[in-house]
């Protein structure tokens, strides 16, 4: 069961509205300090079973800056998919009162989720073409169909909450 939220006074003319680069980067850093949570997560998960294992021997494991690049790429992706997927917001676009939506409106689908997510975790600057774009798009929203909308609601999109005109682009 999903409850419904009052939208604030201030916030109902944004409702639908496309989202600006300053609450997109604000929602990306909440996302990216989520993300650097769970590696923190994991990785004393990976000390304690260390220390499990070898207590006699145990040392503290000293990852390469490659293994931790390709783990926070893992995990960024998997974070970005779950969230755009379930519903449509990941915890930063919860906080900002974000959803990222398809050309129709509508929650990603896996396979959008998925190419989305990889590219925002490769190209993360192109969450800066926001700032020139009259429709404000990013480079994946342009290249995937993809758009960003205020959305103070907590129930899926397209059910008629959008205000007139404000449809995804």
């Amino acid at each position: 069961m999903t409850t419904e939220i009052a939208v604030p006074v201030e916030a109902r003319p944004y409702q639908g509205r496309p989202a600006g680069l300053v609450s997109r980067s604000l929602a990306a850093a909440v996302d990216l300090a989520v993300v650097l949570v769970v590696m923190v997560g994991l990785y004393l998960g990976w000390t304690a079973v260390r220390l499990l294992v070898r207590p006699t021997q145990f040392t503290f494991p000293d990852p390469s800056l490659l293994l931790s690049i390709a783990v926070g790429f893992s995990v960024s992706v998997v974070y970005l998919t779950v969230g755009w997927t379930m519903v449509g917001r990941t915890y930063g676009d919860h906080v900002m009162g974000l959803r990222v939506v398809d050309h129709r409106g509508s929650t990603l689908h896996l396979p959008a989720a998925l190419i989305r997510s990889v590219a925002c975790a490769l190209f993360p600057i192109g969450l800066l073409w926001t700032a020139v774009s009259a429709r404000n798009l990013s480079i994946q929203d342009i290249v995937l169909r993809t758009a960003v909308r205020y959305d103070w609601h907590t129930s899926e999109p397209g059910s008629g909450r959008l205000p007139a005109g404000a449809a995804a682009s």
